[in-house]
């Protein structure tokens, strides 16, 4: 039905509701805001002289947890994971703001893993390497650290395993996120492309595309993939392949977008800091053994874990530096150091190893990202 102006009375009808709704949303979320600034309080009172963290992973791993568990659409989870991650960000950052060090530059899947975690609150700060992430966090020019842990395709990124083997730095909590290539030209690009640039990774990741499309041309390796888009930025003869994001900011023509081998592919991040943390009651764990070089080593290692059902996600392996033809194993699996059955087991690792230290237990990943 229309009003003398010709407009429909259901439409004002709904839009003053939802104008309604938004003043009530923004009146909770001022509230929640002043509530989260007297936590803040309370906890400065508590710590005394000793350093204040006001970030809690465990805690927002179970808000987030329960909103997701009391969601009954529209929205998805995904959604109300994200609208939620931003108002915990923001209340956050009201308390202390917090300086996140990522691998970059600008534009690398890194930063969007980072800020899908901790919020856009936060303060990003690029690093040229991963171990300067670790550098940064450890040192306490920076709060927290993301970096790359493994991909679903290509497995595990040794430069990050590798770092963890001189670090003091705990695990804090994991990202999942999908990744989607894209390769990247200049739009002055006029004859064929002489060189395609790209993380390591990522060139294995897209391998047969790249193979089918650009067979014989050189591709170069670079530190990161929004590295690659800056070289292919300056220049109108090289490609480059990386997210949409890295080509918007370094003003590359997205030629094809989508170009991974296995649609599925999927980056783990983890989240470096200098604290342990406690259960959430939905954990993962991270241990790093290392055995003696005889038959049946590894076995010995993971069969207290079969014994007492604690499920493994994951075993890489790395060369130890302790010595030639030694090897270190980074071992994943579910549950939390402090419960009562994961102490039974890793005491009986601890019986059967040359020496075994605890990365960290974190939060699993809330959503698939």
């Amino acid at each position: 039905m229309k009003d003398a102006g010709g407009k429909d009375d259901r439409l004002e009808k709904y839009r003053r509701a939802i104008d309604q709704l938004d003043d009530e949303i923004l009146r909770k979320i001022s509230e929640r805001a002043s509530f989260a600034k007297e936590v803040g309080k309370i906890k400065e009172e508590e710590a005394g002289a000793e350093p204040l963290n006001f970030y809690r992973p465990e805690r927002e791993a179970q808000i987030l947890r329960r909103l997701i568990q009391q969601n009954g659409g529209p929205l998805t989870n995904q959604a109300v994971s994200e609208i939620f991650r931003e108002i915990i960000s923001a209340c956050l950052a009201h308390e202390s703001p917090m300086q996140i060090a990522f691998l970059g530059p600008e534009g690398t899947f890194t930063q969007e893993a980072t800020l899908k975690h901790f919020g856009h609150s936060v303060a990003p700060v690029s690093k040229e390497t991963i171990e300067d992430v670790f550098k940064a966090v450890a040192s306490g020019n920076s709060d927290y650290g993301v970096v790359p842990l493994e991909n679903s395709t290509e497995g595990a990124v040794n430069n990050t395993l590798d770092n963890f083997l001189t670090t003091k730095l705990k695990i804090c909590g994991e990202i999942k996120i999908k990744i989607s290539h894209c390769f990247l030209t200049s739009y002055e690009l006029e004859g064929n492309v002489r060189e395609i640039y790209a993380h390591q990774q990522t060139l294995a990741q897209c391998r047969n595309w790249l193979n089918s499309n650009y067979p014989g041309i050189p591709r170069i390796p670079a530190t990161s993939n929004a590295e690659a888009a800056r070289f292919a930025s300056e220049s109108k003869d090289v490609g480059a392949v990386a997210s949409r994001i890295a080509g918007e900011i370094y003003g590359l023509r997205n030629a094809v977008e989508g170009i991974e081998d296995q649609v599925d592919n999927t980056t783990r991040f983890v989240v470096l800091g200098r604290e342990s943390v406690p259960p959430s009651g939905s954990d993962k764990t991270t241990i790093l053994v290392s055995t003696r070089n005889e038959p049946g080593a590894l076995f010995g290692i993971l069969e207290p874990f079969q014994l007492h059902g604690i499920s493994l996600t994951s075993v890489e392996t790395r060369p130890s530096r302790d010595g030639i033809w030694s090897y270190v194993f980074f071992i994943d699996f579910e549950g939390h150091v402090n419960d009562s059955l994961v102490e039974k087991v890793l005491d009986e690792v601890k019986v059967r190893s040359l020496n075994i230290r605890l990365l960290g237990s974190y939060p699993k990943a809330v959503i698939y990202e």
